[in-house]
């Protein structure tokens, strides 16, 4: 909730704010107050009509010092009203250092709400009042009642509420607990097991590195025997005497020719040095491990896209692909897989454990080769420092072996919907939001990228920046409002003054001048336009589903379809910084995608 929210549904009566806040807080850009209603400092005593604004929070430097609200409460006269701000945490909050002192001054909490700010969290409207007031429901709105009934309704609720809460903390505890000792308990062994396995596996990998190099030093001498031998004139000769036996109409009377030219390079071959043709066949004939990596993907450039080794499904793969690098571990090439893409994790499915492919039956007690070649995969992984999941998008015993590996983080969950598998007008408007914010492929990415450290976060793809030139006040206000009210919030928001938008700030928005940063662009530069709060969601869902570089709408209102040409309202940023005018990008191969905002019928 904004503050605003908060605020000026108390504000009927009201013709003065007063701002009593001490220390850093500034408030005025967070208030946005309508015509009538001025804002003053000062520390004279507040009475009716007017309203206090109050701050307190763990930072004295910031929010103030308890003192200093105590002093302003002290001042209220009946009839004024207050609203405080709490950098506390809703679990955190010490509201029982207050409660007595407005108890005393007569002050009843009329509302309170959490706030979605960075250093301020909730928000409490209180009142100085001589008699009881009806308390507020959950949409803000005055209960109607009075006197008794309203007095036993708080109590009810008081009591209802701290057995609710009470509840809720008792269980956090027992898990804070419970946690606590179970990380005692295993702390030390884990160490010790941990680096064991390390040691383990490190001997292991030299071992096998050892016998592999001796193995290529054997296959490159027998190679290059293999050369000399086919390279050798008895060999050859040999060749052509059968041939000419094959074919004695034919082959006879071409013999006495190919014996001259082979005499003839034969002299050619005397005049060289000795093993120029040998050392040059076997040159020619050393293998290579990379050729085991053709056709895969790998990163060399920084990392700006998370990278997997995986055992998975056919159809996960491609899914995955389109917000990853990825490589399939397969039972003859996941070592080296692993050790030349250097992934930021390695994955196993356990629906490609169980399914058709190559790792069939893997984990199932049916197949011990590839339960040996499995867990070599996970000891070479975590030789390189990588993290090992176990993505359980199945019931565990339909491969119960997969269990007794040790992963390091274990996922119960599908692999996500890709939105372009989405029927706009079938599933509907709905849900593709449903899938975008919490079922798309794109998020389980994510979770995986936070479970094991990874640098790059898929997400970060969704990140929207607004550009906006307000003008006034007013402006001000209603690109506040709009930016703040949108269900998937841009990352920053660019104008040519940052002045009076604080509030932004404060809500995680990055505001600033220049060039925009983030991937996609939002054109927002008409301050007078009518914005959905289901804006910006409703283009990144089109812009997922269709892969498009702009995304926007067109005359003839066409919708989820590829257009020549378009009015852009969500573009790539790559394509916006390009300086190419937006009716040449169709023909310069960039995706148009309509979008006209109405739900399909």
């Amino acid at each position: 909730m904004r503050l605003t929210d908060l605020l000026h549904p108390h504000l009927d009566g009201v013709t003065t704010v007063m701002d009593a806040t001490d220390g850093g807080l500034n408030l005025e850009p967070y208030l946005h107050l309508p015509d009538g209603v001025a804002l003053r400092h000062g520390e004279q005593a507040v009475g009716e009509g007017e309203l206090v604004l109050l701050s307190y929070g763990p930072d004295p430097a910031l929010h103030g010092t308890e003192a200093d609200c105590l002093a302003v409460l002290q001042r209220m006269r009946p009839g004024a009203r207050g609203l405080i701000v709490l950098g506390h945490r809703g679990p955190e909050l010490p509201y029982h250092r207050l409660l007595d002192a407005l108890v005393t001054h007569h002050c009843q909490v009329l509302r309170a709400a959490p706030l979605d700010y960075v250093h301020l969290h909730a928000g409490a409207v209180f009142a100085r009042t001589d008699e009881l007031l009806p308390p507020h429901d959950w949409f803000g709105r005055p209960v109607p009642s009075e006197g008794f009934a309203t007095a036993l309704r708080i109590a009810d609720e008081y009591i209802l509420a701290d057995l609710v809460s009470r509840s809720l903390r008792a269980r956090v505890l027992d898990l804070e607990r419970t946690l606590e000792e179970a990380e005692d308990a295993r702390g030390p062994a884990h160490q010790d097991g941990l680096a064991e396995r390390l040691a383990a596996a490190v001997r292991e990998k030299e071992q096998l590195a050892a016998t592999l190099r001796g193995s290529r030093e054997r296959i490159g001498v027998l190679e290059a025997r293999v050369a000399m031998l086919e390279g050798s004139t008895s060999l050859r000769v040999g060749r052509a005497l059968v041939s000419a036996a094959r074919s004695p109409r034919r082959g006879a009377a071409r013999l006495p020719r190919e014996l001259y030219g082979l005499w003839r390079g034969r002299a050619r071959t005397r005049s060289a040095p000795p093993h120029t043709a040998p050392q040059a066949a076997a040159r020619e004939a050393a293998p290579d491990g990379r050729l085991h990596l053709a056709h895969r993907a790998f990163a060399s450039t920084p990392r700006d896209r998370l990278v997997i080794a995986g055992v998975l499904t056919d159809s996960t793969a491609a899914d995955f692909a389109a917000d990853a690098v990825v490589n399939r571990a397969l039972p003859h090439d996941g070592r080296l897989i692993v050790q030349r893409t250097d992934p930021d994790a390695l994955v196993v499915q356990l629906s490609a454990c169980t399914g058709d492919g190559p790792w069939s039956l893997t984990g199932t007690g049916l197949a011990p080769d590839l339960d040996r070649k499995l867990a070599e995969l996970l000891t070479e992984a975590r030789a390189a420092g990588r993290s090992c999941v176990l993505w359980r998008d199945g019931p565990a015993s339909a491969a119960s072996g997969l269990t007794r590996l040790a992963w390091d983080a274990v996922l119960d969950t599908d692999t996500g919907v890709r939105l372009a598998s989405l029927d706009p007008v079938a599933d509907g408007r709905q849900r593709l939001r449903e899938v975008f914010r919490t079922d798309s492929t794109r998020v389980r990415l994510s979770e995986l990228a936070r479970r094991v450290g990874a640098p790059a976060d898929p997400l970060a793809e969704r990140r929207i920046c607004v550009l906006a030139a307000p003008q006034d006040r007013a402006d001000v206000a209603r690109l506040a409002a709009q930016v703040l009210g949108q269900v998937h919030r841009p990352a920053e928001v660019v104008v040519p003054d940052p002045t009076g938008l604080d509030e932004l700030t404060a809500a995680g928005v990055t505001v600033r001048t220049g060039e925009p940063l983030a991937p996609w662009v939002a054109d927002w530069t008409d301050p007078a336009e009518d914005r959905p709060d289901t804006l910006l969601l409703d283009l990144m869902c089109a812009q997922e589903y269709s892969g498009a570089d702009a995304v926007g709408s067109t005359l003839a209102a066409d919708d989820y379809t590829f257009v020549p040409e378009l009015r852009p309202l969500l573009v790539r940023r790559s394509l916006l910084t390009s300086g190419v005018p937006p009716e040449l990008w169709a023909r310069q191969g960039h995706r148009l995608f309509a979008w006209c905002g109405k739900e399909p019928t």
